[in-house]
């Protein structure tokens, strides 16, 4: 027994001297100076043999021992005091560290807490930090985690986010363009979707890309699929699509919201009579109601006809080419589609917020290829119906909305940007949380996005910057006191993110995931012909037909569908039409407009 014990107790001694020499290792320095939220170390930048030994690193994380607690440090600075190099002798450094926690030993193992309660003191050993001590500070507490990555200073700890506080109080990405910052975005996207089966997320896409990166989960509406009919669209939102982004003009404002509630009564009612307001059950011009375009122009011509009219007729003529133009425009056929009129917003809904999911919860809208002047409103619309599903199915939707290039529609100047997309983003921004609809902000340039936005976004992956008025932005962002660790923004690596905020336990620099280069964000097509060096001349004439957007019909009428088995251009024997001449104006046939909604040809008369 005796001999037993004695084993036991050199046992005990042997790894109390292999603590003790490891300890002795992992040491660098002692404290020199120290304030309310940084302190100095005095260390040596080489060892006694003269070799350099490349432990104080500026971004890397210390602990500085004080017996029961062990306070966490960030080297954000690290200099020479003589700017000399001793080749003779060691080379003292000075290491200015910013204290951001403290790490403590528990019943179940070491746990972080933010702020400081003990300071070290002069003469404090700082210490490479454990691993365990480096796994407790990135810990989440048993809130619902997802792991995107590594952290860059130990690739064997998993950086961890939590998906409910990351998309309940809203997140933002930022990051200038060639970082990664799309494929970032679509990693995390995969993630919440695995961690949050029920959730689903519309992608405001302008560059057409994130469809390749998801494409066993998402669904693609560009312009050939959308279907968004008019009357879907607010009177501001209309007028945004009419006046092609214009100035719009009161008096005709005036005449489109007196006369849209009477087309909608005449839709619901056929025959029944005069529209009369009567109180708050009153239709009015933003009330998701169809209407016919062909009753709207109708309504214009009899105004124009009334003799009290007679100074108003170059308005109501104005506006009724406005229209006109409008409906001519092959580009505007999702909204103007004849099918349109009837009341398919269930049916609209359904496919644009996946209702029901179908294993695919991700809608892909592409905008590249929607006219820029139409994109605004068709941004707003999207965004405002988002909202007003979550709210009035009393929290049983879960919907994202991520906006790329979040800086188009949300601008920091209040003078550009369109005001209805602004204020429905905003809605969400500031309410959506509440109702279960969340936002996702994806921008390259933090300064121009509108900071009451930035500022709801509780969660931030800052990747590289170069620009010094968005550093600063991001810079404002951050709550805690590890806002040194923005000071790399400018010198980050690709796939590299500062995450900060309500969605991580402190902030970390991490590295996201790497994915299969099939599944990288941006069109295969571009992807291959960049990779492969393709150097074949591209069809000019297919490139400018599209950039006309002509649109090959059967009839004159502007709704009529392209023939089946028409040559299409690249088939052989497809020979280019000759190029018309455009007309001075839009002008069609009224009977045309009736075609086009199923009305017989001479039921409203002729044009006046």
């Amino acid at each position: 027994m005796f001999v037993d014990r004695g084993d036991k107790s050199g046992e005990a001694t042997t790894q109390e001297r292999r603590d003790a020499a490891q300890n002795d290792k992992r040491i660098l320095g002692h404290v020199v100076r120290c304030d309310g939220a940084r302190a100095t170390i005095a260390a040596f930048a080489d060892g006694a043999d003269g070799e350099v030994t490349g432990l104080w690193t500026v971004g890397r994380l210390i602990s500085i021992n004080l017996g029961h607690t062990r306070t966490v440090g960030l080297v954000y600075e690290i200099g020479k005091s003589d700017r000399f190099w001793n080749h003779d002798a060691q080379n003292p450094i000075e290491v200015s560290v910013e204290l951001i926690g403290e790490v403590r030993d528990g019943p179940e193992g070491p746990f972080f807490d933010r702020g400081i309660t003990v300071y070290p003191h002069i003469g404090a050993i700082s210490h490479r930090i454990r691993a365990r001590d480096l796994g407790a500070i990135y810990d989440l507490a048993g809130r619902k985690a997802i792991t995107v990555g590594k952290l860059s200073q130990d690739e064997t700890v998993d950086a961890c986010v939590a998906i409910d506080d990351t998309l309940n109080r809203h997140f933002a990405v930022v990051g200038t363009t060639g970082v990664g910052k799309s494929t970032a975005v679509s990693l995390l996207v995969r993630k919440a979707l695995e961690a949050r089966p029920n959730l689903r997320v519309l992608i405001l896409d302008p560059h057409n890309e994130f469809a390749s990166s998801l494409p066993d989960v998402s669904i693609r509406i560009d312009t050939s699929t959308l279907e968004l009919p008019f009357w879907m669209f607010r009177l501001e939102e209309f007028a945004e699509v009419v006046y092609r982004g214009r100035e719009t003009v009161a008096e005709e404002i005036d005449i489109l919201r007196d006369l849209i509630p009477v087309a909608k009564h005449q839709y619901r009612n056929p025959g029944g009579g005069i529209y009369v307001r009567r109180g708050g059950d009153a239709l009015t011009a933003d009330t998701p109601i169809p209407y016919r375009m062909a009753d709207l122009l109708k309504l214009i011509d009899e105004r124009m006809g009334l003799l009290e009219s007679k100074n108003d007729r170059p308005t109501y003529r104005a506006l009724k080419v406005r229209l006109e133009a409008a409906l001519n425009d092959p580009r505007y056929r999702f909204m103007f589609h004849s099918r349109l009129i009837e009341d398919t917003i269930h049916e609209t809904v359904g496919k644009i917020f996946r209702l029901p999911l179908d294993g695919r919860p991700v809608t892909c809208f592409e905008m590249a290829g929607l006219p820029s002047e139409v994109v605004n409103s068709v941004c707003s619309v999207l965004a405002r119906l988002a909202f007003d599903l979550a709210l009035w199915s009393e929290g049983k939707l879960k919907l994202l909305v991520l906006c790329e290039e979040a800086h188009r529609y949300m601008p920091a100047d209040q003078r550009l940007g369109f005001a209805p997309t602004r204020h429905a983003l905003s809605r969400i921004a500031k309410e959506g949380r509440k109702y279960g609809c969340y936002l996702g902000v994806v921008t390259q340039r933090p300064g121009e996005l509108d900071p009451t936005i930035l500022s709801q976004c509780s969660t931030v992956f800052a990747m590289r910057l170069a620009n010094e008025h968005d550093q600063a932005i991001i810079r404002s962002a951050i709550a805690d006191s590890s806002a040194s660790t923005l000071s790399f923004l400018s010198s980050m690596g690709q796939r590299e993110a500062i995450a900060f905020g309500e969605g991580v336990a402190t902030t970390m620099r991490m590295k996201f995931e790497k994915i299969d280069n099939a599944l990288l964000p941006g069109s295969k097509t571009r992807r291959a012909a960049f990779d492969e060096g393709v150097v074949d001349d591209a069809d000019l004439v297919e490139i400018v037909e599209r950039l006309r957007n002509v649109q090959k019909t059967t009839t004159g009428t502007a709704f009529a569908e392209p023939v089946s088995g028409a040559l299409q251009p690249g088939d052989p024997g497809y020979r280019r039409p000759e190029p018309s001449p455009a007309p001075r104006r839009p002008v069609h046939d009224q009977d045309d407009i009736n075609f086009g909604y199923g009305l017989k040809p001479g039921r409203f008369g002729s044009r006046s």
